[in-house]
């Protein structure tokens, strides 16, 4: 503990603080560098009076006005020679040639210009306190503190260090040496002694040397880029360590990517194959059953359903005939349909089932025969065009290739079609007639369940007609003006009411597909929750890895303190080093990512040629704000840890 301590310091001066170990010396020295204060008294700096409590004062204080050099060196051993050099520079108003230029400079003056490149670990003990001494004159301090600079080296380094001290002393500046050798302190120009807190005598051995006139460095607050910088650095020089940091973290992000994409994938394909049969802006529209909750009204409604599939595939009986009537549309009901906002089409809908077509001989059998309408989509047509007038398209799987296996060539070629149906008179009746192929179809459906033959309407409804057979629809393709117009039109039409009574049920692809991808989005979002897991065992690591950083570094968060840096610039490096580990666990996750869904897509083209994996900007983007986020909370606390601790204390620290 100091006692009444009364000391003046001029420039030019080399000062020797002399005594015995608990004295006194370093808390002297740490008051004059501004780290101490916790003390009663004052230290006036040219005149000023410096206010201890004041951090922001006291961080520019050491900028501007302090160098240390230290028994221990205390250099920064993930940093080489040149960059411990450059820590200071980084806060002055230098630009980066001239910040580079001082500092080989430097070295070259304590003899270490060749060893720039080289980690301290990689130095002798005297090689490390002459790199002090550059890093301690960097910023051009008026006041250079040596804490036993000599105490750790040979009699051949001690006599070097106190020259070079010395020559500090002739430029103009104060250096105040702390030591407990006579022979080191008889180097200066002026020996106080302490003893128990006290100075016990104060000995001018020889004059100060004159102050130089020469303007000095100016000091500024330290850029965020080198903090970024000086993050990246010990990141590379501990890279095994961080980068299987990165691979947890990375690991987690890639579930998400790729869960995310799997649904864009797996949505995809849906909506692809059903757009591919059918045409999403088309609405299927039929006359409204009634449902009973009595038995007898489900057994009427479902008699009225059976009649009206009956009338249009050609199976119905007598005793149904009549209930069909009621399931049908009516040209009225066409109208009504047709005036609706945003319907641009309304096309009737004719089905027959078992039909047959015969050409050269061979034959084949279409499981559902239809006409074509709005609904039907050219996707499907592969090869020629829709069907006109007296023309038919022809399923590729199904009948194109049972008659021939240039399937292709039979287009323009004429084949014959028949099925059985009863006909306005309740008899069995056969409708047959010709058409010319117009076009191949085949649809993308993977399991091959798809039978897309269509004729012409006209084609259709005359051969009907021919057979005696009745052309009323029991359900109709309404064609709406935009995908964006479906769902409200849809509603529109469920609800149109004549006399009070509902009339129509219209069923649209968009309502079907909506309903697929609620359940695609669930089964994709309970995966991304299992993700969401390793997310937050990612953030642990993170955290956990922070805080033994903050352990192991202790004493660089010091000496960065002591040569001048901020709190926020401490907070700053360690949230630095989180944020590199977040975006280079981002940037892996998401190269895994894509490699991982071009392998995966090139696996299932057997079982389609789709992309089920589909990783989109959006999802790397939210994928990389993910990590930005984990990585910043999850570097906060050690951060907030690290830019309390007391400098004094993380000077101290082994």
């Amino acid at each position: 503990m100091l006692k009444g301590i009364d000391l003046n310091f001029d420039l030019g001066e080399f000062v020797s603080i002399l005594g015995e170990s608990g004295g006194g010396k370093s808390t002297l020295m740490n008051i004059i560098g501004g780290l101490d204060r916790q003390f009663q008294g004052s230290v006036t700096i040219d005149g000023k009076r410096l206010n201890h409590n004041d951090e922001k004062a006291m961080d520019t204080y050491r900028r501007d006005t302090i160098g240390y050099i230290y028994q221990a060196y205390n250099l920064i051993n993930h940093l080489t020679v040149l960059d411990n050099v450059l820590i200071p520079l980084d806060m002055t108003t230098l630009n980066k040639t001239e910040r580079h230029e001082r500092a080989m400079s430097l070295l070259k003056r304590v003899g270490l210009k060749d060893q720039a490149a080289k980690y301290p670990n990689q130095l002798s003990g005297g090689q490390k306190q002459r790199v002090a001494i550059a890093r301690a004159l960097a910023s051009d301090p008026k006041v250079i503190i040596a804490d036993e600079p000599t105490g750790a080296l040979d009699a051949q380094n001690t006599e070097e260090v106190l020259q070079i001290l010395d020559g500090i002393a002739q430029e103009g500046r104060l250096v105040i040496t702390v030591t407990h050798s006579q022979s080191v302190a008889d180097a200066g120009t002026r020996i106080v002694h302490l003893e128990d807190g006290k100075i016990d005598h104060d000995t001018t051995l020889r004059d100060a040397y004159a102050v130089s006139k020469k303007p000095r460095l100016k000091s500024k607050l330290l850029p965020a880029s080198v903090a970024y910088r000086t993050a990246y650095k010990h990141f590379k020089y501990n890279f095994w360590r961080n980068s299987l940091i990165v691979l947890g973290t990375a690991i987690g992000l890639f579930a998400v990517m790729l869960f995310s994409g799997l649904g864009n994938g797996i949505n995809g394909y849906i909506n692809k194959q059903v757009n591919d049969m059918v045409n999403p802006q088309v609405v299927t529209v039929s006359r409204y059953q009634k449902t009973s909750k009595s038995a007898a009204g489900g057994q009427q409604a479902a008699q009225q359903q059976q009649a009206a599939a009956a009338q249009s595939t050609g199976t119905a009986s007598p005793t149904t005939a009549a209930t069909a009537k009621k399931a049908t549309i009516s040209d009225k009901n066409i109208s009504q349909l047709k005036s609706l906002n945003h319907v641009t089409k309304v096309d009737k809908i004719y089905s027959a089932s078992a039909v047959t077509a015969k050409y050269a001989g061979k034959s084949a059998t279409i499981s559902t025969l239809q006409n074509w309408t709005a609904s039907a989509t050219e996707n499907t047509i592969k090869n020629g065009h829709q069907p006109k007038a007296g023309e038919i398209v022809i399923d590729k799987a199904s009948v194109a290739k049972k008659f021939k296996k240039n399937y292709k060539s039979l287009i323009g070629k004429t084949i014959t079609l028949s099925y059985k149906t009863l006909n306005q008179n309740n008899r069995m009746v056969t409708v047959k007639f010709k058409a010319k192929v117009a076009g191949i179809t085949s649809s993308s459906n993977s399991m091959g369940m798809a039978n897309d033959t269509y004729v012409n309407t006209k084609t259709f409804t005359d051969a009907m007609k021919k057979a005696n057979v009745s052309t009323t629809a029991t359900s109709a393709a309404v064609k709406v003006n935009t995908l964006d117009n479906v769902k409200s039109t849809t509603k529109q039409m469920n609800q149109l009411k004549t006399n009070g009574k509902r009339q129509f049920t219209a069923v649209s692809v968009e309502s079907l597909i909506g309903t697929i991808q609620t359940y695609v989005s669930l089964a994709t979002n309970i995966l991304a929750a299992i993700a969401a897991i390793s997310l937050v065992v990612s953030a642990l690591m993170i955290i956990v890895t922070m805080y033994m950083s903050v352990s192991a570094r202790t004493k660089e968060i010091g000496i960065l303190r002591a040569l001048g840096e901020s709190k926020r610039d401490v907070r700053r490096l360690f949230i630095s080093e989180s944020l590199i580990i977040g975006v280079l666990s981002a940037a892996f996750a998401t190269v895994v990512a894509f490699i991982g869904s071009a392998v995966t897509n090139h696996l299932l083209a057997n079982i389609a040629n789709y992309p089920f994996v589909q990783i989109s900007a959006s999802s790397v983007i939210v994928v990389f704000i993910i990590a930005l986020i984990i990585s910043l909370l999850a570097a906060m606390l050690p951060a907030r840890s690290a830019a309390r601790l007391n400098p004094i204390d993380a000077l101290s620290a082994d």
